[in-house]
């Protein structure tokens, strides 16, 4: 799991989920995963699961609640991603043998996380934090904290992140919106890691 990109599939129906993920891992995108206010996320999360647990680390977007982080647990996912820092959801993660990206926007967040076992910051919304934010907040955390820019982060300011010294993306619509075939966001994806290639191994 060298690249640190993590497709949001917002939106994706348990029937599509199986031709979209081997879409993103052929291309090598290999961290996955399913908010919860999508269509029957658990049973999308558990047929990618069951298919691709092995290559991939799958898990789920958008979990708000400690009670969905148990659930997760049991379907084997193994990354829990959030929209805020809930310590409760973190530490239930942690707990369960998960990956923890909360999600955060100031220093205190940010500190939180960490301190209740975060593996990586989701830095969203990215749009507004920017890479100056991010470069100013990285400059008090712990060396090796990894950040991911989430929202508003793509191929167009990948240069501009890398720069800041962010870690990796979470890529939402720019990889996936819902009616898309697997053929199209393979494409995308093909896109997406030529250019992050192209900065993040010059960073």
């Amino acid at each position: 799991m060298s690249r640190k990109i993590i497709a949001i599939l917002r939106g994706v129906t348990p029937d599509e989920v199986g031709p979209i993920t081997q879409a993103l891992i052929t291309e090598g995108i290999d961290r996955i995963e399913v908010p919860l206010n999508s269509p029957d996320p658990f049973l999308s999360i558990q047929r990618m699961v069951d298919a691709f647990g092995q290559t991939a680390l799958i898990g789920a977007g958008t979990v708000l609640l400690p009670d969905d982080v148990l659930r997760l647990a049991q379907i084997g996912a193994g990354m829990v991603v959030s929209p805020d820092c809930n310590p409760r959801v973190i530490v239930a993660t942690k707990q369960a043998g998960m990956q923890s990206y909360p999600g955060v926007m100031t220093p205190t967040e940010c500190f939180t996380a960490l301190r209740n076992g975060a593996d990586g910051l989701k830095l969203f919304p990215g749009s507004l934090i920017g890479p100056d934010g991010l470069k100013a907040i990285k400059a008090v955390l712990p060396a090796g904290t990894q950040t991911y820019a989430v929202g508003g982060a793509g191929p167009s300011n990948f240069a501009d992140w890398a720069k800041a010294g962010v870690d990796g993306f979470g890529l939402g619509t720019a990889i996936y919106s819902p009616g898309l075939s697997a053929a199209e966001v393979q494409a995308r994806a093909k896109d997406i890691v030529v250019a992050y290639d192209a900065v993040m191994n010059d960073a």
